[in-house]
């Protein structure tokens, strides 16, 4: 029998998921954000799992779309970093992809190339995250610039949100202010929102959304929020039960002797460790469920191997399943507990990991 670590992707709740995204803004649009292989969800098979009803796919770079592309997608592709070279502008304009643009030298850049024929482009504003986009000051006359050229078709005005997942700060509505005062006047669609933006922010949601963690069913904020409840996670890690010990008071469980048994303890050995993605610097007292049963990582991660107590849940025994994260104990929940987000958790997973794909 092969190892037992696995994630099991359900398609179905990432439909769900952009179905709420766009049920918050029907009369918008809404970008699949299927970057970094869908988040570890595995992009070709999400994009196929939803091209029937996403206005477009979202990706951070030609490879990615490259890849969607070759397995037959057909929906228009989201370069969101843009190029990183200009010989990439003939297979932009080929293959029809949409292209951010964030500086005034991609617009000269673009103004000179040779095209097949004109192309998308997205032109990102930098409205305070200080990371990618063109200043404030020079977006309307980046705007015109663009206009004049024939080498592109179509213009959605974007900007990226630093701090929509903390709904008690100002940043979003400064940056909100930043962009509406830039944009003004200028005749074109406008995107903004990202998952928490989408799911808590409604004048970001305009005329494309980005909903990116949401599809995956994770939540961006650290409380309950209305729309992010309605969320169903896509994927379960699990592995099972290898080994069963009974520790005694003062015995110790794992490298670097972290988890010291205090009173009788029953200790299950799983394989899962970070060589599958699982976070090493999960502490003691991160959450699993096992049977009907929330329990706790105990003592060190290992490379292949971890513990969880399993003290009072009799019927657990070699060969169990335990989840890690999953319907019953979200990513949203284990993520604080290892110094991290969803994100991280969802994109950390590797190879070795048995992949299954449910409802497609």
């Amino acid at each position: 029998m092969s190892r037992a670590a696995k994630i099991t992707v359900d398609l179905d709740a990432i439909r769900h998921n952009y179905r709420l995204a766009r049920s918050l803004n029907t009369a918008g649009n809404a970008v699949a954000i299927i970057k970094a292989n869908a988040y570890g969800h595995n992009a070709v098979k999400v994009a196929k799992a939803l091209e029937a009803e996403a206005d477009a796919f979202g990706v951070a770079c030609i490879e990615e779309a490259v890849e969607l592309i070759d397995a037959g997608i057909q929906k228009p592709v989201l370069l969101l970093e843009g190029y990183f070279e200009t010989s990439e502008l003939d297979y932009i304009s080929e293959h029809g992809l949409w292209c951010a643009v964030h500086s005034l030298a991609q617009i000269e850049q673009i103004a000179v190339a040779t095209l097949s024929k004109p192309i998308t482009v997205w032109l990102k504003m930098n409205s305070g995250m200080n990371r990618l986009g063109v200043h404030p000051d020079d977006y309307q006359a980046a705007f015109k610039r663009l206009k004049q050229l024939d080498n592109v078709s179509d213009i959605v005005l974007m900007t990226h949100f630093a701090s929509s997942d903390e709904l008690d700060k100002s940043t979003t509505d400064e940056q909100l202010a930043v962009f509406n005062k830039a944009a003004e006047g200028l005749d074109a669609p406008h995107c903004l929102a990202n998952s928490a933006a989408v799911l808590a922010w409604s004048d970001a949601r305009r005329d494309w959304m980005r909903p990116g963690l949401m599809l995956y069913g994770a939540t961006p904020f650290p409380d309950a929020q209305e729309n992010a409840d309605k969320l169903i996670p896509a994927m379960t890690l699990t592995s099972e039960i290898i080994a069963v010990r009974e520790v005694q008071p003062g015995e110790c469980v794992g490298y670097a002797s972290s988890f010291c048994a205090e009173e009788p303890t029953r200790v299950a050995t799983v394989a899962l460790g970070y060589a599958d993605g699982y976070p090493r610097h999960a502490v003691t007292g991160t959450p699993v469920w096992i049977n009907g049963h929330r329990s706790r990582i105990i003592g060190r991660v290992s490379m292949d191997m971890l513990g969880i107590d399993i003290t009072g849940i009799p019927d657990a025994d070699v060969g169990t399943e335990v989840e890690f994260w999953g319907k019953n104990v979200t990513a949203a929940e284990v993520a604080p507990y290892c110094g991290t987000i969803p994100y991280t958790l969802f994109t950390l997973i590797t190879a070795r990991v048995h992949k299954r794909y449910i409802n497609e």
